[in-house]
């Protein structure tokens, strides 16, 4: 509003510009039509809009869209719309590749180029939006951060993305609506919490022994499960929010009683539930998912203990879209 008015314009022409950039996504003055062409061409005079573009869209069997999304510095991450029968769900990134080492990850083994700021977080969500109205005639109903990288590792841009898809001003998303999906950041998780924060915490959890953790997710040697664990049941403490394992059984791997015993001590603490995902294989097959009957084991032993277990079945295998892909081919 002060560049109008210090431009002898009125001031309302800034909410006009602000309502364009945010709640309608243009990424051109000239789309911008309820303002004069002068006022236009002093915009295009003073300002950039550093937008995304979608650089290439592929769509799986299963109706899942993946885009490789270009940067204004020509880098590239890549995000998801999962779409089911009453919803659709944007899973997007956070990092141009990743803070973090999980061996199981495809996206852990690009390097982290740089954290994505919030507005390009917010055009992810302002682009998957689009696709769902244009393929599935309906608007977005939920957001996970479970793209490419660590959302707690650019915490300050998560949440100031959070803040405005889920504002008036932007997408007016309930925060119930969001999941944060983080590999565990102790320090992080409690000064989330501490901001009384109003969407949904998951954790990328697998193993609930500090040993096998720190085998497929060597980062646990310096945040281990004790301090997780102190964070969480801090994070239900403050915010009363349940938290939800994403958890992955692998063959030689977590697929021993002794596993599933260590699971169902973790969950005591709060109230929580479990999602066994399939495993995605990447490219070099260290990693082989487990048995049918481990995971009918896992589910018959939480169910057992009143924890609630879901199996989640990958969306957009074909396209390198599922859990644990995202590897930015592009």
């Amino acid at each position: 509003m002060t560049f109008f008015t210090t431009h002898s314009c009125e001031a309302f022409r800034g909410k006009q510009v602000y309502e364009w950039l945010w709640k309608k996504g243009v990424h051109r003055f000239e789309d911008m039509t309820n303002i004069s062409k002068h006022n236009r061409e002093l915009l295009e005079e003073f300002f950039i809009i550093n937008h995304i573009q979608v650089h290439n869209m592929q769509r799986s069997s299963d109706g899942t869209i993946k885009n490789a999304v270009r940067l204004h510095d020509g880098l590239i991450v890549e995000s998801v719309l999962i779409p089911s029968a009453n919803r659709t769900t944007a899973c997007v990134s956070s990092q141009v590749g990743c803070s973090l080492d999980c061996k199981f990850c495809a996206t852990s083994r690009l390097k982290r180029m740089r954290n994505l700021n919030s507005d390009e977080i917010y055009d992810q969500v302002m682009a998957i939006n689009k696709q769902s109205r244009l393929y599935y005639d309906q608007k977005l109903t939920n957001i996970v951060f479970m793209g490419m990288g660590e959302p707690l590792m650019n915490y300050n841009n998560v949440l100031k993305a959070i803040k405005k898809i889920t504002s008036d001003e932007g997408l007016g998303m309930s925060p119930k609506r969001i999941v944060v999906s983080t590999s565990g950041i102790p320090k992080m998780i409690k000064k989330m919490a501490k901001k009384n924060v109003k969407f949904n915490l998951a954790v990328s959890l697998h193993s609930a022994i500090d040993e096998v953790r720190s085998q497929i997710m060597p980062f646990n040697e310096t945040f281990p499960l004790k301090d997780l664990r102190e964070a969480l049941q801090f994070w239900y403490n403050k915010t009363k929010r349940r938290i939800t394992y994403e958890y992955i059984v692998w063959e030689g791997i977590n697929d021993k009683t002794k596993d599933i015993l260590a699971l169902i001590d973790f969950c005591k603490f709060a109230p929580s539930k479990v999602n066994l995902i399939e495993y995605n294989p990447i490219e070099d097959g260290t990693f082989q998912q487990g048995k049918p009957q481990v995971i009918a084991q896992y589910v018959s032993m939480l169910e057992a203990k009143n924890i609630t277990v879901t199996v989640r079945r990958s969306r957009g295998k074909d396209i390198d879209a599922a859990c644990g892909q995202l590897a930015n081919k592009s």
